[in-house]
């Protein structure tokens, strides 16, 4: 519960945290965000970690000329591309296996959610999954299980990675300083992680509704 706590906090005051961030380490803070990044899109066990809303934050630190958004986006690209590509193999690795229910550090809804996600978007997913936070872990390691060559992979890979940070870091550095942004960024972060999880939220729900469908049909023609 302590740890939960602490990545909420951490999320909804990302500015704060990302001020002393820079305040204290300086350059390299491109290297922290560098890692946060790959780890979040690289290890199904890292979902919890900020993606949009630090993306968002360091954009809006670019703005005020306390980092620099080409150097931003150029490492995180490659981070997000990185971190995609080592999930791909780890799944491709892990096989049929995962979702055995065997393996202790894989959680199975994630992975299902994920898997719905995929059959309804095919090979879109990877890039769509990008904008869906805890989706956008899951979907190269389920990418990787599957059957999608590394060479289709790749192509989704750099071209949601592209677009997802140059998108969110942009938004922040054109926007986060805005008087009522920088006065309500709580709010503003939680509005983006509200609109992130519209998506899968709306997916569930119709699945639900599809499934009590094809049971009802199923049962008037009993």
């Amino acid at each position: 519960m302590e740890l939960i706590t602490f990545l909420i906090e951490f999320v909804l005051h990302i500015d704060e945290h990302l001020s002393t961030i820079i305040s204290q380490y300086g350059t390299w803070t491109y290297i922290i965000l560098f890692l946060i990044v790959f780890m979040e899109t690289g290890f199904v066990v890292t979902p919890f970690l900020p993606g949009d809303s630090l993306l968002f934050a360091a954009g809006s630190f670019a703005a005020k000329g306390d980092l620099n958004h080409w150097t931003i986006i150029g490492l995180l690209i490659v981070a997000a591309i990185l971190g995609d590509t080592i999930n791909y193999w780890i799944g491709s690795y892990v096989g049929d296996r995962a979702f055995s229910g065997n393996i202790r550090w894989l959680k199975q809804d994630y992975l299902q959610k994920t898997q719905q996600f995929y059959e309804k978007h095919g090979g879109k997913t990877i890039i769509l999954a990008r904008f869906v936070p805890i989706i956008r872990t899951f979907a190269p390691f389920v990418a990787g299980v599957g059957t999608m060559r590394y060479g289709r992979f790749v192509t989704y890979n750099v071209v949601g990675a592209i677009v997802w940070v140059t998108s969110f870091t942009l938004l922040g550095y054109y926007f986060g300083n805005l008087p009522f942004v920088k006065n309500n960024f709580e709010l503003v972060i939680f509005a983006i992680i509200f609109i992130s999880f519209i998506p899968p939220v709306y997916e569930f729900f119709k699945a639900r509704a599809e499934i009590k469908a094809e049971k009802a049909e199923a049962e008037a023609e009993a």
